[in-house]
């Protein structure tokens, strides 16, 4: 929370919403409705770290629109982004050389990707962010909330970044300080692993009671393929080869728009070999027999990362705090096995925008507001990742093949039956825990990247279109440097190998300890914030950076 003493200018608002994703803009729509339709006046406004609406936003993605039925019923005759329906649904186990596809009739009928529609989610919010204009809400892309402002144990608002700030923290010229924005309710909507989200639910104990949130990374490129390897509205997602059967995670192609392929590889992060490198997991997926067909003589047009919460149902965190409230991918509600979220977030923000409203209206600005916290138990979200909690926890249990048939049986108990003989499981320590120390390992030897289906890191990390101006502190901060030192001594450095845009480097210094020096190229950082989660000492803070800064995804 903010302690410092500069003199900042202040804004008021009914409520400020940070993140402007779909959680965060939904929240934002149902606000401005509610108050139309009773006649009242609502301020609303609308924080986004990237440079405009829809530059950090990346997701795979197969949108499901029961959420955006709600918000917004005529969303065709609006125009929404949403025009490739999923028209087949192909899930395939993988070995080195080969592949079984799965019949459809296996999987329970929540796992049915039709009536759902592939998308870029990126794009989907700039829309969403254009019928919230128009109801009057207030968008500000890049600038990030950065801090919090707390006052008798209330959240009463938040702080954006400094602009002008030197390496070395000093004011440059042209030295802009942050803003306050203050609201009577403040919603984060930061997405996964958000800075503000993190202080939260530690200061508040949001998660006392609950199991830890797990987390998974994924990577996504997106290709413009030839016609004859194009089959619109195709689903396709496979598990197995190249991981190895202790280690989760898969992989998802989709095809939509004008010959377009969406292709990405999640690995959960809760793997043990701190060899292991997703991005490189990832290049070697696509040189599969029955993969790289579909990329013979393709371009690939751009490339991105962001983490992703796993923990579902058991790790969601109390939702209210003394002033606001979490939604979205900021409290986690991914379900895991359909890989969407997308809808529960909305749905969340929804919620919690419908909670707040009937707050103001009653004049109980600053009450914590849980009639948010019992909604979202009593809907649909809810029970969506009630059905699924045991998936996550059985694979990592009991490895890829029984993990997902014994997961497979009990997401048919819940649907069926409503029941699980598993009760809900525990998922253990936290994926940073998950690492253990090299000498139990042995090195993994990626392919060198042929530069025309599969590519090195630094360039991929161009075609994000990812820029921070240079001279700004380290928004990758150390807890305490001397602790890094045991990164490369007892886990050999994996820092180099989890991140997939190439920010973290073991140099050789013979005056360093150990003979490595730990670099931080915080330039390349693509907001992915899987070192924050994954590093093994937990000794990695991710801090939003200058607003703007970070990558430019388009059609993502």
């Amino acid at each position: 929370m903010s302690e410092d003493r500069i003199q900042r200018e202040s804004m008021d608002y009914d409520v400020v919403i940070a993140g402007g994703g779909p959680a965060g803009l939904s929240a934002a729509i149902r606000l401005k409705q509610l108050a139309n339709e009773a006649g009242a006046e609502v301020s609303v406004a609308v924080l986004e770290k990237g440079a405009e609406i829809g530059a950090h936003i990346l997701s795979g993605a197969v949108i499901d629109p029961k959420a955006l039925n709600e918000l917004i019923p005529d969303w065709k005759e609006k125009g929404a982004p949403l025009n490739d329906p999923v028209k087949a649904d192909h899930f395939l186990s993988l070995t080195a050389t080969g592949a079984f596809r799965f019949p459809n009739l296996m999987f329970p009928p929540l796992m049915n990707n039709h009536g759902c529609y592939i998308a870029s989610l990126g794009n989907v919010c700039k829309w969403l962010a254009e019928q919230a204009e128009a109801l009057g809400v207030e968008v500000y892309p890049g600038f990030p909330a950065a801090d919090l402002i707390e006052e008798d144990g209330v959240i009463r608002g938040v702080i954006t970044g400094d602009m002008g700030v030197g390496r070395d923290g000093k004011p440059r010229d042209g030295f802009q300080p942050g803003m306050e924005l203050r609201g009577q309710y403040v919603l984060i909507a930061e997405g996964a692993r958000g800075s503000l989200a993190k202080k939260l639910i530690d200061h508040f104990g949001l998660s006392e009671g609950r199991e830890p949130q797990k987390f998974g990374l994924g990577l996504k490129e997106l290709w413009r393929v030839k016609p004859e390897n194009h089959k619109s509205g195709l689903v396709q997602h496979t598990m197995g080869w190249p991981l190895d059967a202790k280690t989760g995670g898969g992989s998802f192609l989709y095809h939509w728009g004008d010959n377009l392929v969406s292709v990405g590889f999640v690995v959960h992060l809760n793997y043990k070999n701190p060899y292991l490198s997703p991005f490189g997991e990832f290049q070697r997926f696509k040189t599969h027999p029955k993969i790289r067909g579909v990329f013979e003589g393709a371009e690939r047009l751009s490339y991105g990362a962001r983490a992703i919460t796993e923990g579902g149902f058991q790790s969601v965190p109390e939702l209210v705090f003394p002033g606001g409230a979490l939604i979205g991918c900021s409290a986690g509600f991914v379900n895991v096995p359909r890989i969407k979220g997308t809808h529960n977030a909305m749905k969340t923000g929804m919620l919690a925008a419908e909670a707040a409203f009937a707050a103001l209206q009653e004049g109980r600005a600053g009450d914590a507001l849980i009639a948010y916290q019992a909604a979202y138990e009593a809907s649909w979200t809810a029970k969506d990742l009630k059905k699924v909690r045991n998936v996550k926890p059985l694979w990592t249990k009991f490895g890829a093949f029984w993990g997902v048939v014994l997961g497979g049986m009990d997401m048919w108990l819940n649907t069926l039956f409503g029941w699980s003989p598993f009760g809900t499981m525990g998922h253990g320590g936290t994926d940073a825990e998950a690492t253990e120390p090299a000498e139990k390992h042995q090195p993994i030897d990626y392919p060198k990247p042929d530069g025309v289906l599969t590519f090195d890191r630094l360039s991929s990390v161009f075609i994000s279109n990812t820029n921070h101006e240079e001279d700004q502190p380290v928004h990758l901060k150390l807890k305490d440097p001397q602790t890094q030192a045991s990164e490369w001594a007892v886990f050999s450095g994996p820092s180099s190998r989890y991140c997939p845009a190439g920010v973290y480097e073991w140099v050789d210094d013979a005056e360093a300890e150990g003979g490595k020096r730990f670099v931080i190229n915080a330039q390349n950082c693509v907001h992915c914030k899987t070192c924050d989660i994954k590093d093994p000492n937990r000794n990695i803070d991710w801090t939003t950076p200058e607003g703007g800064g970070g990558p430019m995804y388009a059609n993502m």
